[in-house]
């Protein structure tokens, strides 16, 4: 069928399907040769995208028939309700995604909005401006960023914990990263049909007086029906312990859901009840995140995971995003609704 060369990206039929021939750019002389069995004659890349994922940085044009995630990760998420990936993504990808944030803070008005984020008041300080950034790009301020008096104790760059939580449909490096399409076939190989993308985070983990995120589990604030909200947590810098790293109970995901935190539609004031009394893990029985920049831990939203204060020189950045079957009913009593914003799809 072949002669030793063809085109780079030349398409073909074979006896039992389409077949694709990848080729060397300089030569033309067939590096690799897929058969798909039973898929019809397709005359690009793109429209093989179902079967193979397409990629621009290898020699040619060509394919890779290889999953994100091998069986062993897959069966680890099942078992440990967590796996990671490290170094996904390259130092590039992550200071692009650095760069627009620290845009964002540079934009944004802190003599206006000085709201703080922490875990440790049981979530009493959730206002308006909280609940609003569902649907908009808003800061949040670290506890200790501000005196007594509510004044700056630190830089503006420097004093903000946070930015949530529409960044993926706002924010067009964030539109883009969220859309690529890692997330989508790690997703798919780990049971989603379409995976759609509910909130995204960046979290500074601030020098010195990064906070604390108590124990706790992803279930309790974004319930969906039936339940399975996935976690995407990717790590702009190095994590360790030093500077705060996350802690995961392995296993812990099988281990009931502890509390829930409601929002009664009519008002915009929640509440976190306990529902079951069994203790948090501590750090002897958890396993810490340890990871460099570009890596990836995807984790189950009934996985119990906390971080430590940032006591180090060094500050924690991450992104993270939470994703549920569309098909799932999206509680009306979870704080985050989207009335005004399209659906956001991860393929």
């Amino acid at each position: 069928m072949l002669d030793g060369a063809a085109s780079p990206g030349e398409f073909g039929i074979g006896p039992t399907g389409s077949v694709v021939y990848i080729a060397d750019q300089d030569t033309n002389d067939v590096l690799e040769l897929y058969a798909i069995p039973g898929v019809l004659f397709a005359d690009s890349f793109e429209a093989m995208a179902p079967w193979f994922a397409f990629s621009e940085t290898m020699i040619g044009s060509s394919f890779s028939d290889r999953n994100v995630l091998s069986r062993e990760q897959i069966e680890q998420f099942r078992e440990q309700g967590f796996v990671v990936l490290e170094r996904l993504f390259s130092v590039a990808d992550m200071a692009v995604l650095r760069s627009a944030a620290e845009r964002i803070v540079d934009e944004f008005d802190i003599e206006h909005h000085r709201t703080v984020f922490a875990t440790t008041d049981r979530d009493k300080g959730r206002d308006q401006y909280f609940m609003d950034s569902a649907e908009n790009v808003s800061c949040f301020l670290e506890a200790d960023a501000l005196g007594p008096d509510g004044e700056l104790t630190k830089p503006k760059n420097a004093a903000i914990n946070k930015i949530g939580h529409a960044m993926h449909d706002l924010i067009p490096e964030f539109t883009a990263f969220c859309r690529r399409s890692e997330f989508g076939e790690m997703l798919r190989e780990i049971g989603y049909s379409k995976p759609r993308l509910w909130q995204t985070m960046y979290i500074f983990k601030q020098p010195r007086i990064g906070g604390v995120v108590r124990w706790h589990q992803d279930a309790s604030y974004l319930k969906v029906d039936p339940p399975a909200v996935t976690g995407l947590w990717v790590a702009i810098e190095d994590a360790h312990r030093g500077n705060g790293c996350l802690w995961v109970q392995p296993g812990g995901h099988k281990s009931p859901l502890r509390e829930i935190f409601e929002v009664d539609p009519g008002h915009s004031e929640g509440q976190l009840r306990t529902l079951d009394e069994t203790p948090w893990p501590t750090e002897e029985s958890a396993f810490p995140v340890e990871v460099p920049a570009g890596s990836l831990l995807v984790f189950a939203d009934t996985l119990p995971h906390y971080s430590s204060h940032n006591h180090s020189d060094q500050s924690r950045h991450a992104f993270s995003m939470h994703v549920a079957e569309d098909t799932a009913r999206w509680s009306n009593k979870n704080w985050l609704q989207r009335p005004s914003l399209p659906p956001f799809y991860v393929s």
